[in-house]
């Protein structure tokens, strides 16, 4: 469910004033791009960008990263971005593995995973966002009391995910099962255009919220 392929979506991107070029140099000091001391919070897989932007209006006091390594979909987060001008977010094009090398040791509040991509063949196991390796990575760069947040509507990998919560060394805080029928975890939810999508299908929303 990729978006097309746009010309130049690459090259649109690294002109953006919005978009980050050579992230890793502003490791450690992610508060001087945006000019102040707020919490800092990412969205690794950001689509075409509802979810992050709408917290970002939502929270003028908190700083947004969206993180997306497809340029064609990531490309209609920063058209949406030349229009509402939100000095509180920032776009990375980027794969999520390299997130311990753009990020320093506790820079970060708060991480969204949103219907991640399941890779449901077994040997692709550890490129699962919710993975016991990635959650090593969220280590290194949460703060202590961080935490992570994941949604997806594909029980299989929720059912994974939930999994590698203990051996990761992590601790499950909430969870559900349907989302949208669950009045304390849905308030205040923000859809993204997936959730929007499959629950209008009728299909079942998990989410998780995980801390060490």
């Amino acid at each position: 469910m990729r978006l097309r392929n746009i010309p130049g979506a690459r090259e649109k991107i690294a002109e953006n004033e919005w978009s980050i070029k050579d992230p890793e140099k502003n490791k450690g000091r992610w508060n001087e791009v945006f000019g102040n001391d707020n919490p800092i919070r990412i969205e690794v897989g950001m689509g075409k960008g509802r979810f992050i932007m709408t917290l970002a209006q939502e929270n003028p006091d908190v700083n947004y990263i969206g993180i997306e390594k497809y340029s064609s979909v990531m490309l209609r987060g920063l058209q949406k971005q030349e229009e509402l001008q939100l000095p509180n977010i920032r776009f990375i094009r980027m794969e999520a593995e390299v997130l311990t090398e753009v990020f320093g040791k506790g820079e970060i509040d708060r991480i969204y995973l949103n219907f991640s991509d399941p890779w449901p063949k077994d040997r692709h196991a550890k490129r699962r966002l919710p993975s016991r390796e990635f959650l090593h990575r969220y280590d290194e760069i949460l703060k202590k009391d961080g935490v992570v947040e994941f949604k997806t509507d594909n029980t299989d990998l929720f059912a994974f995910a939930l999994e590698e919560v203990e051996p990761a060394g992590w601790h499950l805080d909430k969870v559900t099962h349907d989302l949208h029928n669950d009045p304390v975890m849905n308030e205040g939810n923000v859809m993204t255009e997936y959730e929007e999508k499959f629950s209008s299908m009728g299909n079942p929303i998990c989410k998780y919220i995980v801390s060490r």
